[in-house]
């Protein structure tokens, strides 16, 4: 799974860590940090233009992080492989949003050839991913932004792509990973884990080498899928457990 890590201790986007109000936001000094990765998608590239990172406080006021500005292809960061974005000392001890502002030069390489990705909501007023975390001093707060690159490009027809982004964030101390990996290695296999719980569905590829990630899954109980090309047929484990801070290895699956 490829990603962009903020480096900010962050809760995760779609799981936010308990809400505080901002009369509680405690002054001091609190390192943050953004990361990028990514879910790999059926292209050669996908590259993002990202110009900035914001932070909004618990105090309503907005920080510029120090962005490591430039041209991310997402399809390099997947696989429990990420890169820093961004990084700052907050004195707000609250974050409750982070905005990802993204330039105009995206594009996208399918079959050779390069194709623009145009992004006209985040040129406007940016991503903005809505976190609810509270931030601890003397330690390295960090968060991970998972940028899915199979459901962020959408084929409009003619030749042209749009760039509708699909992320959510990752706190690695509040959720797990599964891990494997398929033999013969070199088929071209997506992996999917159905939460048995809330029916979610997180997805990744399998690489050039055979292995697998998929990362940032809440704690809980999830069916594992393979999906190889035909002929080859599909491969289910069921009742995958999956902890913080672990990661969950299914082994090798054969085709």
């Amino acid at each position: 799974m490829k990603k962009i890590i903020l480096t900010v201790a962050v809760a995760i986007l779609m799981f936010g860590l308990p809400s505080c109000s901002s009369d509680n936001a405690a002054s001091g000094n609190y390192s943050y940090k953004v990361r990028m990765t990514d879910d790999p998608g059926p292209y050669s590239e996908v590259n993002v233009d990202i110009q900035a990172v914001e932070v909004t406080g618990g105090n309503g006021q907005t920080v510029t992080l120090s962005t490591n500005a430039g041209i991310y292809n997402l399809l390099d960061f997947t696989n429990g492989v990420d890169t820093l974005i961004a990084t700052s000392t907050l004195t707000d001890s609250r974050v409750n949003q982070i905005r990802l502002i993204l330039g105009t030069n995206n594009t996208i390489v399918a079959n050779g050839v390069t194709y623009p990705l145009s992004t006209p909501s985040a040129e406007q007023s940016g991503l903005k991913l809505l976190v609810n975390q509270t931030l601890q001093a003397d330690i390295d707060n960090s968060i991970l932004i998972d940028f899915d690159a199979n459901a962020s490009v959408v084929q409009t027809g003619n030749g042209t792509y749009k760039l509708k982004p699909v992320l959510r964030t990752v706190v690695a101390a509040i959720s797990g990973n599964i891990t494997g990996s398929i033999t013969p290695a070199g088929a071209l296999v997506t992996v999917s884990a159905t939460s048995n719980t809330t029916g979610l569905i997180y997805t990744s590829n399998v690489d050039a080498e055979g292995n697998f990630t998929i990362t940032g899954l809440p704690p809980g109980s999830y069916s594992v899928t393979l999906t190889p090309l035909l002929p080859l047929l599909p491969v289910t484990q069921t009742d995958v457990v999956v902890q913080a801070g672990v990661n969950t290895s299914i082994g090798v699956i054969a085709f």
